[in-house]
């Protein structure tokens, strides 16, 4: 009776133990959640989260395709995505033990049908613009009221940037943004996979180069919402989320954001699990939470960016989903492009380029 005693508790320290080593590590991009959705998981879960933070898709591409990250959840862009699937780098979901699927927003699927078709191995989390924030007062200053803060012209035209420069400008250091920004602004296929069309992008930003400040991707969220800088250009929500933060701060600064006329990328961040999770079981946990209307909800009117999930629209407060810089209208969307992941050999082009850009030599 003592021997089966002790069996016993054993056991239920076995148990336990178990049930506390339960946990799932999560690598999103930085300043993209609501935290108190982090805090509402473990608790209606039990599962430990630990939420790790990148700043760019190199980076995150970088672990991945080296193996062995230890992240049972990972956010990439379409494109990457679509490049690290064909690696073997994810496996497929569970779609069973993801009964929030059928929240999920046609209008986007559709559209991620392009990197992820049926949505085998992802699920979209945000998807957004990559367009131009500015410091309002600030540009008007330096360049006039009819200052083009709705057109390219603004950061590719050197006359512009020469100015601009007194005030600060960054771009993001993303070369699967801003090359084919740069192709389509010289009416180029911002799509294209050709190097010798790719390289024409090398001349637009040489000749604006002695102008920008800094290549980042998340700091010019503080500096352009704290007056530091007067132009990024940017991610749609990150911009909105430096205007909202001036806002509070009421410090003088007005940020806006625009996808350009000329036209302007859509990107797609999507939820995955790498091939190697620890966690399985508890990565999709995480990711039906996150596809529950009102977390998903939440999310968005956080970090100020649209998101797929077509239930989750109700719970939207009016400054995110009456917003066209956030939810576009119907023509709006017809003027943005998406693009595809370029294979291994012009890859290596691309970054030696941008490696070149950025060095400005």
């Amino acid at each position: 009776m003592k021997t089966a005693l002790l069996s016993f508790t054993a056991s239920l320290a076995i148990t336990a133990a178990s049930v506390q080593a339960q946990e799932v590590r999560v690598y999103n991009w930085s300043d993209y959640i609501d935290e108190d959705l982090l805090t509402k998981f473990e608790e209606e879960t039990g599962i430990d989260l630990i939420y790790d933070v990148f700043d760019s898709n190199e980076v995150l591409e970088t672990k991945m395709l080296a193996g062995g990250s230890g992240y049972d959840v990972v956010v990439p862009t379409g494109t990457f995505l679509q490049r690290q699937i064909a690696a073997g780098a994810f496996q497929k979901l569970d779609k069973s033990k993801l009964p929030n699927m059928e929240n999920m927003w046609s209008v986007i699927t559709d559209r991620t049908d392009k990197y992820d078709p049926g949505s085998e191995y992802s699920i979209n989390y945000m998807w957004g613009t990559t367009g131009i924030g500015v410091n309002v007062t600030k540009v008007k200053e330096v360049l006039g009221e009819d200052a083009p803060i709705e057109s390219w012209d603004l950061v590719f035209k050197p006359e512009n940037m020469e100015k601009l420069a007194a005030c600060g400008v960054h771009f993001l250091d993303a070369p699967a943004e801003m090359i084919p920004a740069a192709l389509n602004y010289i009416g180029e296929d911002p799509d294209s996979h050709d190097p010798e069309v790719i390289a024409k992008a090398e001349d637009v930003f040489m000749a604006v180069r002695p102008h920008i400040q800094k290549f980042h991707s998340s700091e010019y969220i503080n500096a352009l919402a704290n007056g530091d800088i007067c132009v990024a250009v940017g991610w749609s929500g990150d911009v909105l989320q430096s205007r909202d933060r001036a806002a509070e701060a009421d410090n003088g600064v007005e940020v806006a954001y625009n996808a350009p006329k000329e036209g302007a990328q859509m990107w797609f961040d999507q939820m995955a699990i790498p091939v190697d999770a620890p966690n399985v079981e508890e990565a999709h946990t995480f990711l039906n939470f996150i596809m529950d209307a009102q977390n998903m909800a939440a999310a968005s009117n956080y970090v100020y960016y649209a998101n797929g999930n077509k239930a989750s629209q109700e719970f939207l407060v009016e400054d995110v989903s009456g917003d066209p810089a956030i939810y576009p209208s119907e023509d709006a969307l017809n003027n943005l492009f998406t693009t595809t992941p370029y294979d291994p050999k012009v890859q290596r082009t691309v970054t030696r380029m941008w490696t070149k850009i950025k060095s400005g030599t």
